[in-house]
């Protein structure tokens, strides 16, 4: 594990924008202290998730990424269709949207029901409810990344919103679910306000990806004032 203090590094010249090729821009600068790095490879520890970046996509390093994969799962983004090869099969993905928030301002609508803190104590209920709604990856140590909010009904999540990946100017809004039994009733869009305002107090713009046929969340996304920076693949592949 190859550890660094959580300062932006320059970006390489070939690198235009902080959000081009995230996930390993994100492992090669502020969440340097979350990634396994071999090769040309890097991914985020496995108790946190199995997304991983190459320095450069245009010439992949699948020799360093099988090392990181092990005997498990490896999630990387990619701006085609994953194309077959030896040693690897496909275990999961979708067409993948790339969105960055371009509102002037959060305004404080009352949330249906008290936003609050979750800490690593909620951890098992944090993931219970991602295992439920699907999300995205979510793992032991997923809550470390940034600042979570969740609601409770009857004393259980019911919903919660936190921080992803984390590069220059910019932090991912992440983990948007809520329990189907609480299903329309407002919980995603206060709670996304809520970790909004925290990476707007730092001075760094909101972003997220979704799935691109997820339209009941891209809506969501679209009201509060994200719209669509790229379009791309995420793939879930294993060592065959």
């Amino acid at each position: 594990m190859t550890k660094a203090p959580d300062e932006p590094r320059p970006l390489p010249a070939a690198q235009k924008h902080p959000l081009d090729n995230v996930v390993w821009q994100a492992l090669a600068t502020r969440q340097a202290c979350f990634s396994q790095v071999a090769g040309a490879a890097r991914r985020f520890l496995p108790e946190i998730g199995p997304l991983a970046g190459f320095a450069a996509p245009d010439e992949p390093d699948y020799e360093a990424l099988a090392r990181l994969a092990g005997s498990g799962f490896i999630a990387i983004f990619l701006d085609a269709p994953f194309q077959t090869r030896p040693g690897w099969k496909v275990v999961g993905g979708a067409p993948l949207v790339q969105m960055v928030w371009q509102g002037t301002e959060l305004p404080e609508t009352p949330a249906p029901e008290p936003i609050v803190r979750l800490r690593a104590a909620d951890s098992a209920e944090m993931i219970e409810l991602t295992d439920l709604t699907k999300p995205g990856p979510f793992g032991a140590r997923t809550h470390e990344l940034g600042d979570f909010y969740g609601v409770r009904i009857g004393g259980k999540l019911a919903a919660m919103a936190g921080e992803r990946m984390k590069v220059d100017g910019h932090t991912e809004v992440s983990a948007v679910c809520t329990h189907p039994e609480h299903l329309g009733k407002g919980y995603a869009a206060a709670l996304m306000r809520a970790v909004m305002r925290g990476i707007r107090a730092r001075g760094e713009t909101p972003f997220l990806h979704s799935r691109a046929d997820n339209a009941r969340a891209i809506g969501l996304y679209e009201k509060l004032g994200f719209r669509h920076r790229f379009a791309g693949h995420f793939v879930v592949l294993a060592r065959d």
